[in-house]
């Protein structure tokens, strides 16, 4: 069975162009993998918890001397580890917000970057803990113009930090389709969302 993680991380309903860009990928995809099972995420509009102090002891204390609060701190923390482990492809729908990704996405990332399940140490190095061998694809939507050799290229966090955190755990194959210059008038939205779509 091939699996697919399809998470979206725009607080916007219909209007989000990043949620609909991702619907589109996933559904023309299902088209031609029938067998393909499809785990969902909207962290937009389900958030999940961001990070605590309760969290971070049980993330460093073996699962036998974890206090009720740990416990249930960690138990989501799990469900999402396991679902990026059981992935073989991610698609993730991400607006650009102030240079870098929502607070949902943010917190989603540091409930799957776990000590022991999705990267390790050897020697004083990290080590990448995700099975190898997926592809994950990354459709961002973005008001302003940050390609290469513009402006406002140095602006861009998002990408950059995307590529991090992942490829940390272990995603390196990792494609880019950014639907950008959305705020610039409806000539440059709809052109944008053309080459994206």
């Amino acid at each position: 069975m091939t699996r697919l993680l399809h998470l979206d991380s725009s607080p916007r309903g219909e209007r989000s162009h990043s949620r609909h860009l991702s619907g589109l990928f996933v559904n023309a995809f299902k088209a031609v993998h029938p067998d393909l099972e499809v785990v969902y995420r909207d962290l937009g509009h389900n958030p999940v918890p961001h990070v605590d102090e309760a969290w971070v002891a049980g993330a460093f204390l073996p699962p036998e001397n974890h206090s009720p609060e740990m416990k249930e701190r960690m138990q989501t923390s799990d469900v999402l580890v396991d679902e990026l482990i059981a992935a073989d492809y991610v698609v993730l729908g991400a607006p650009m917000y102030n240079f870098n990704v929502p607070s949902t996405l943010k917190a989603y990332i540091d409930q799957v970057i776990r000590l022991g399940r999705t990267f390790g140490m050897d020697k004083g190095n990290y080590v990448a803990l995700l099975p190898p061998g997926k592809k994950m694809l990354v459709i961002t939507s973005r008001g302003g113009m940050y390609r290469p050799g513009m402006p406002a290229a140095p602006y861009d966090l998002q990408e950059p930090f995307l590529k991090l955190a992942f490829g940390f755990m272990g995603i390196t194959d990792i494609t880019f389709v950014h639907a950008d210059g959305l705020n610039f008038g409806d000539e440059q939205r709809d052109k944008s969302l053309a080459e994206a779509e």
